[in-house]
């Protein structure tokens, strides 16, 4: 079943990054599957979809916002090991990379807002409401 797997993964993720993107409090939006990625091109050569995978940034990169975000969600779950069929968020700064300072953070690429997402294969519908509520309670 994992092909039927990866599709759901990468179609919900595709719909989620791009509702990520065009949303005001969402600052820049890492998912190869978006056209404005700069690795785009070269996904598209290399992989028949684009995976369940996302990283993005708030607008202010606002570490307590992003804080926030993973208060409020209640279809993700708060993990740090990503993968699998539920979907989960993490927030590297305060988690798996939290022992690094904040300058070699950012140095990285690794700012203090940086949220990634496991896209799962729950009901996109309901993984979208989930990020937009969490997201109108920053900004």
């Amino acid at each position: 079943t994992l092909h039927l797997r990866m599709e759901r993964h990468s179609d919900k993720a595709r719909h989620l990054a791009r509702v990520l993107d065009d949303h005001p409090a969402v600052g820049r939006v890492r998912y190869p599957g978006l056209p404005s990625h700069p690795g785009h091109d070269l996904a598209a050569r290399q992989m028949s979809d684009f995976g369940g995978m996302i990283s993005f940034e708030l607008a202010d990169d606002d570490i307590d916002e992003a804080l926030t975000i993973l208060e409020e969600v209640e279809v993700f779950t708060l993990a740090e090991s990503l993968g699998g069929v539920e979907s989960l968020i993490e927030h590297p700064a305060s988690m798996t990379h939290a022992s690094i300072p904040a300058e070699e953070r950012e140095a990285i690429g690794l700012t203090d807002s940086l949220i990634r997402l496991s896209v799962g294969v729950e009901t996109v519908d309901n993984l979208e409401a989930d990020l937009r509520r969490a997201l109108s309670r920053v900004g």
